[in-house]
Order: structure tokens, then sequence, then C-alpha cells
């Protein structure tokens, strides 16, 4: 039987809004106010807007954690999630038991030390397998938590700010690795990055603002002008 994931791991990863809105029960207040976007072709995607706009609770609804109020998401990729601080998402004590953790299907042990040396090294992690987790950065935890998802087959990652808590150097090692994998056409990723950096959107393939609980229409780096 073949299973999705299989299906959409070669496939150009995919997410559609339809006039989507949410807010909790019992509150007539919208978080997300008749949203509509598409996100149809790989590569780095890039958020701003201001605290309270509603971009955390647009990429839960993007990863399902959340349910629409009204509308339709039509998600047609393997989601994954890197948080702003790692070590809310790092769960075992060294490098290689983190990435078993989030390989999510059965292989000998030579085909899994494999995986894991691929994952690691697309991260610039080469030979950090034993490593124990204490001894890392806070970028090498980050680029950590995106080679759990790259071991995992996910295709489009959601990124919730994930350089607010590292350094300038850090910051950029994460940003070029992201943007490095997401020129793979081979294996079709997407990444979705929400930032408060505005330098940070030179990187990005498009951008958009979230405001008032929806999102613009996406623009190149160069044209994009921040409200």
């Amino acid at each position: 039987m073949i299973e999705i994931e299989d299906i959409l791991q070669n496939e150009v990863p995919k997410i559609n809004f339809n006039n989507v809105s949410f807010s909790w029960p019992g509150n007539i207040a919208k978080l997300i106010s008749n949203c509509s976007f598409s996100i149809n072709k790989q590569g780095l995607w890039m958020i701003v807007g201001k605290n309270g706009s509603g971009k955390s609770t647009l990429l839960k609804l993007i990863a399902g954690l959340l349910k629409p109020s009204k509308g339709v998401i039509n998600n047609q990729a393997n989601v994954g999630m890197v948080f702003q601080n790692p070590d809310h998402q790092i769960l075992m004590p060294n490098c290689r038991s983190e990435l078993l953790l989030n390989i999510n299907q059965k292989s000998g042990r030579k085909d899994v030390t494999n995986k894991i040396n691929i994952a690691l090294k697309k991260v610039g992690l080469t030979g950090f397998d034993k490593r124990p987790i204490h001894t890392l950065s806070g970028g090498q935890k980050q680029r950590l938590t995106i080679a759990s998802s790259l071991i995992s087959d996910k295709n489009f990652i959601l990124m919730d700010e994930p350089t607010a808590l590292l350094d300038s150097s850090s910051q950029i090692e994460v940003l070029e690795i992201i943007k490095d994998l997401t020129k793979n056409k081979r294996n079709p990723f997407t990444v979705l990055w929400i930032t408060h950096r505005l330098e940070e959107l030179t990187y990005a393939d498009a951008v958009a603002e979230m405001k008032n609980g929806n999102l613009s229409d996406w623009q190149k780096p160069l044209n994009f002008k921040y409200n």
C-alpha cells in the first residue's frame, strides 16, 4: 500500500487558504479573517507582521493544530515545525538519539546510520552524531531541529522566528542552510518563515505582511514595503 507521505515526498509541496477565518469558541473577535493565499512553488517564503497580527495562529492552522472556523485549507504537503527555542523541541541527550526519534520508517542499522549522516551533513553538522545536546550552541541546536524535520521526510517546514534567540553569525548560518535546502530541485522543499528581522527578507523568494488577521499579496523582497 502506498502511503500519502510517499506520494508527496518528491512533489512540490502546496498550501492553499480559501477565505479562512479563525476565532476561539465563544469569542466574536477573529484572529484570522477571510484569509486567502497560496504557496505553490518551492522556496523560502517569509511573513512579517506586528505582535498580535495573527502570524503564529496562521502557522498553527497550516500545521493542523487549529481548525478554521470558516473556509477551506487545502494541504498537499508533509508539514513540520521548527520552534523559536530549540530547547522546547529537542528531547533526547545526543544528536543521534534525537534523530532516531524522528525517523518514521523501519530501517536496518546501516540504513539508519546513513540517513543520520546525510541529515547532519545537510545542516552542516557532519560528525556530530555522538555529540551531547548540552554541548551544542544555540545555532547548532536549531540546525539539529531542521535535520530532525529532514530525516522525518517533511517537505514543508514552518519556522516561527527561528533566529530570534541566535547571535548574528548563527542567524546567517541557519538562513544560508535553509536557503540551500529550498533550492534542491530533486527533493522539493519549502519553508514558511516568520520574522521580525527585516534584514532576513533578502534571503526570501517571496514576502508578505500579516496585518489584522489577513495576509497581503506575495512580493519579491526588493519590491516589498513594510507598513
